[in-house]
């Protein structure tokens, strides 16, 4: 005897689920075929990323400004008769920190370095880092904390910073020609 499913109304139906089931799994799939090949549409580019970064820079001026359509315009400069120098700026890999004279605060200082010779007095520096790093300690905890704050006590370590720099490199190679002494880290604590 084969049974009917039953309604409430007391009629059979037969095969009504798997139909239902079918036209939902079709369904289904439509729908997520289509948010795939929705999302291709959206996402696809025709340029390469080297393209596209070619792109970007030509729109681009060297200020990272848009280039403007017009043409620019030349502004004439007149050059001095001294010479131009390149200069070279070399920074301590580690801080320096360290007390200061009479304080129980301490200073650490980012030491970066700046001359107008070739290479090779940036590299005198690299290879005597270790004496230059005693050195600039040494001169560090001369100073107070009253002597280091502002402008002016910045400057005044600075140039004492580039003294003893300028002696350690003389001594040891012949010749100093660190020009200036910048601090790109100045936290006193």
């Amino acid at each position: 005897m084969v049974m009917a499913n039953a309604t409430f109304d007391g009629s059979t139906r037969r095969g009504g689920g798997f139909l239902k089931a079918l036209f939902l799994f079709i369904l289904g799939c439509g729908l997520a075929a289509g948010g795939f090949f929705a999302g291709q549409y959206v996402t696809r580019t025709t340029m390469s990323p080297a393209d596209e970064v070619l792109r970007l820079i030509e729109e681009t001026g060297p200020d990272g400004t848009y280039a403007r359509e017009e043409e620019p315009q030349r502004v004439p400069r007149e050059l001095p008769d001294a010479p131009l120098f390149v200069t070279q700026y070399y920074e301590f890999p580690d801080p320096l920190t360290t007390n200061l004279k009479g304080s129980t605060r301490f200073l650490q200082l980012g030491i970066g370095l700046a001359t107008q010779y070739d290479q090779a007095v940036l590299g005198n520096v690299q290879t005597h880092e270790m004496a230059l790093r005693s050195d600039m300690l040494a001169v560090l905890s001369t100073f107070t904390e009253e002597d280091v704050e502002g402008t002016e006590g910045r400057e005044a370590l600075s140039v004492a910073l580039r003294d003893a720099i300028n002696h350690r490199l003389e001594q040891l190679e012949g010749f100093g020609g660190i020009e200036s002494v910048f601090f790109p880290v100045f936290v006193m604590q």
